[in-house]
């Protein structure tokens, strides 16, 4: 491959080359850098980034190959990091004026999961202020006058864009999968507690979720085997055995899987492109799917996840509005002051409901592998004042199940629209391992 075109390589095989020492990983991060100076002012999917501290990174690691150490999973693989994970050596910023120029003392714990594995951690990316609604300045990389989603608007972006592999994002609604729908890359929420979040920017214990976006399923599998893990700072996660991400993502299913296509209590804002994209899906998919209803009590699930958003950041943005609220956006301020008025009563109920949403769709997984949906109502939307309707991903991250977007389809206008794969909670590799059968099945016209 010319070396103008190594940024287009997935970390996979560019691991694997900079491993046998056919490619170093400083010619990789120039070839990231030199995309990056052709794309960013574009884009702009970039808070901070130092090019000579990402070279520095990629020569020592080439030097540690040099000298025969032993060499990690993600060795040399450039990767970006959203604006909310603290940086020991980078700024984190949290994407609002009242953090500017914070420096962490230490690396979030999936930083240090990262460099352990060997990963050059290329920069930050840009997040939407305090990983809410108000925009950053990224643009979608597919057409600069729409959307790219949000809040891990620059990590989506940066990926599809060809500026680095790998990224990091984080879900508290529909923040990894809508971005990723509407900037045609593959992105990853696990079962909630699977990634720790010790060192990230805090909104909801009950919903913040750690995310991958990549462009190929094997490197969103490579990624988020390295990131499983306990850690006594995050009381979600707990002692668990390695989860082998790679090889089971990488098994042909022992049958054929069956989903389940769930409309969702949000179907009437599904845009007519979206309706018939899938109908025609579902029809090509023949008796590998199957219509699902969902419980009634989904029906409330928006109510529910707001409540507990919301209450939780009037919680851990306290801070942030006793000191400097005139300077939040005006829809953080609401969120907040609707957040500070919400009832213990309404609070405990929502949360309660978690555990009982999870039981009524026991059945579901028990006849089906997963659940087909929409990642978004449809393609990113005109216009950089908002950042799409997160409303298909709500009830999942209320759940707390494995969710994943596949860039499988495009709208009318010719954009991407995602394709949404739900899973049991726990049942991560097994929903890659459906979704590398499901992209085949398309990708090949099977479907």
């Amino acid at each position: 491959m010319e070396a103008s075109q190594l940024n287009w390589l997935s970390a996979s095989d560019a691991g694997r080359a900079i491993r046998d020492g056919a490619l170093s990983a400083e010619q990789l991060v120039e070839a990231c850098l030199a995309r990056i100076r052709e794309a960013e002012p574009q884009v702009q999917a970039w808070q901070y980034l130092d090019p000579e501290h990402a070279l520095r990174q990629a020569r020592a690691m080439d030097e540690s190959r040099r000298e025969g150490r032993p060499l990690g999973a993600l060795h040399g693989v450039p990767v970006g990091i959203k604006d909310i994970m603290d940086t020991a050596d980078m700024p984190t910023e949290d994407g609002t004026v009242l953090h500017a120029g914070r420096t962490p003392a230490r690396d979030a714990t999936v930083v240090s999961m990262l460099r352990a594995a060997g990963a050059v951690i290329l920069g930050k990316t840009v997040t939407t202020e305090c990983a809410t609604y108000t925009p950053g300045k990224t643009r979608n990389p597919h057409n600069p006058e729409h959307t790219p989603g949000g809040s891990s608007s620059g990590s989506a972006a940066a990926v599809a864009a060809g500026m680095v592999p790998l990224a990091l994002g984080s879900q508290t609604n529909g923040s990894v999968i809508r971005p990723a729908s509407f900037c045609g890359v593959y992105g990853f929420k696990p079962t909630h507690g699977l990634i720790p979040r010790t060192g990230i920017m805090k909104l909801s214990r009950a919903l913040d979720h750690v995310g991958v976006f990549a462009r190929t399923l094997e490197d969103v599998a490579l990624i988020a085997e390295q990131l499983v893990g306990d850690d006594e700072g995050d009381p979600d996660t707990r002692a668990r055995a390695r989860i082998p991400f790679q090889v089971i993502a990488a098994e042909e299913p022992p049958l054929a899987p069956v989903l389940a296509f769930v409309k969702g209590p949000v179907w009437d804002r599904a845009e007519p492109d979206t309706r018939e994209a899938f109908a025609e899906l579902a029809g090509e998919l023949g008796d590998r799917v199957v219509e699902v209803d969902l419980p009634a009590s989904a029906q409330r699930a928006l109510d529910w996840h707001r409540t507990i958003m919301e209450a939780e950041m009037a919680v851990n943005l306290d801070l942030e509005w006793e000191k400097g609220r005139e300077r939040l956006s005006e829809s953080l301020r609401s969120q907040l002051e609707r957040g500070r008025a919400v009832r213990a009563l309404d609070y405990q109920t929502a949360l309660a409901r978690i555990a009982q949403l999870n039981e009524g769709f026991a059945e579901i997984f028990e006849r089906c592998d997963a659940i087909l949906t929409p990642a978004a109502p449809g393609s990113a939307p005109k216009g950089l004042s908002s950042t799409g309707d997160p409303a298909f991903c709500t009830l999942w991250t209320l759940m707390g199940a494995p969710a994943l977007n596949l860039p499988l389809m495009q709208g009318e206008n010719g954009l991407p629209l995602g394709v949404q794969l739900v899973g049991p909670r726990g049942g991560d590799a097994r929903l890659l391992r459906t979704a590398r059968w499901l992209a085949a099945r398309v990708q090949q016209g099977t479907v």
